[in-house]
């Protein structure tokens, strides 16, 4: 099977990793890597790769990219989207509540790649074909150094989003009480460096109903987790509250959770074993890659071509060869 990986080249997190291991559980795989002017004309791009070679079109962008260009993608048949956000659509608070339905609802043929299980599920319900792949961690470039941990508490990441309002109010409180640190660092080197400073991580995807990759990472790096539970997702993904993770529901519990951990250095590191384990058995690139080929390549619902003046338009406009 031949498949086009068509991914973005401005991301902040790093993905290579993770699209060679993609590539290499592939029969066949071509990576191309899109500027956001690239992203914005698909026609243009598909065009000039001949992309009816291909049994799949995996395109990982941005959903405000993708909706304007439903024209375009109904010309794609074995299209496949890599979608990391998608829990969004479920958000009461965020701008894309619902968009996310509405793009795949009218591309019944395509599959959805999601990061989270009840997320996968809900669009199963609403008859879009979804996939769950979790997110993961770079199995490469993280893992435990065994030095020194000095920061006793800490958070690294983005609060800017309008959808992380909630992980903002809450971090800057639990700052207040506690001294932790909340930061950020550039991706790689400095980013490792600081993971494995911190001795408890704390997660706050409140809202969001799936864990972001940097639980996967501060597990990975053997910072003990203290993050927000998301329901059902804690038991489809194998968390285990006191065991592998700290998980809690508030504010109170929060603290109450933290103080214990505190009070209690052996056992707390008994969890960031066991999380670090959890992590490096089930969330590496190297285990997510694999997954992430297999659902590529497994049968997909049959593709139903546009009419004859879309595909003419698609013709003229792009070059677009679109079968009839």
């Amino acid at each position: 099977m031949r498949v086009m990986l068509v991914v973005m080249d401005e991301q902040r997190v790093i993905l290579d990793r993770l699209y060679e291991i993609v590539q290499h559980h592939c029969d066949e795989c071509i990576i191309y890597r899109l500027s956001k002017a690239q992203q914005l004309k698909l026609g243009t791009f598909l065009a000039s790769v001949d992309y009816q070679r291909f049994d799949r079109v995996v395109i990982f962008s941005r959903l405000k990219r993708l909706a304007p260009q439903v024209p375009v993608l109904k010309c794609v048949p074995g299209l496949v989207f890599l979608e990391h956000d998608a829990y969004q659509n479920y958000m009461p608070e965020s701008k894309y509540r619902g968009r996310y339905s509405a793009l795949y609802s009218r591309l019944p043929w395509s599959r959805v790649i999601v990061s989270g299980s009840v997320v996968a599920r809900r669009f199963r319900d609403e008859g879009i074909d979804a996939v769950f792949v979790s997110k993961g961690y770079d199995d490469a470039m993280l893992c435990n150094t065994e030095t020194e941990r000095d920061i006793p508490l800490g958070f690294l990441g983005s609060l800017k989003s309008t959808e992380y309002g909630r992980r903002k109010a809450f971090l800057e409180r639990m700052a207040a009480q506690t001294g932790m640190l909340v930061t950020r660092t550039e991706s790689g080197k400095d980013y490792l460096h600081m993971l494995n400073r911190i001795r408890i991580f704390v997660s706050a995807d409140i809202g969001m109903g799936e864990f972001m990759i940097k639980n996967f990472e501060a597990m990975a790096c053997g910072c003990v987790l203290l993050a927000w539970s998301q329901g059902e997702e804690d038991d489809l993904l194998g968390f285990r509250d006191m065991h592998n993770v700290v998980l809690y529901r508030s504010e109170s519990e929060a603290l109450e959770k933290l103080k214990w951990l505190q009070d209690n250095p052996e056992l707390a590191e008994s969890i960031a074993r066991n999380g670090q384990a959890f992590a490096q058995t089930r969330y590496s690139f190297t285990r997510v890659g694999r997954d992430l080929a297999a659902a590529i390549q497994a049968d997909m619902r049959p593709w139903t071509p546009p009419g004859m003046i879309a595909r003419l338009w698609a013709k003229l406009r792009y070059g677009m060869k679109v079968a009839g």
